[in-house]
């Protein structure tokens, strides 16, 4: 599962959760719920925009096989130790 962040501009907090690409989190309360934290302060029902997914910022694992591709599966690597 993909981790997400999202913005709440009524407390300016991020807060980072896991879950499935097609679900969106709309509100503050259901993203604290999701992220197993106290709402605090800020009405649940605040308005959250998701920013971005950790998922697209992790770099490619390397492979430690004896083939040398560090990508594997036709990822497009470009490693040549094979």
């Amino acid at each position: 599962m993909p981790t997400y962040e999202y913005y709440c501009a009524s407390n300016g907090q991020t807060i980072e959760v896991l879950h499935g690409m097609n679900e969106n989190l709309v509100s503050w309360g259901a993203l604290c719920a999701r992220a197993e934290t106290e709402v605090g302060s800020t009405p649940p029902n605040a308005t959250v925009e998701r920013k971005l997914s950790a998922v697209s910022l992790l770099p490619k694992k390397e492979d430690t096989s004896s083939s040398g591709c560090c990508g594997g599966g036709g990822g497009g690597c470009g490693c040549r130790g094979y």
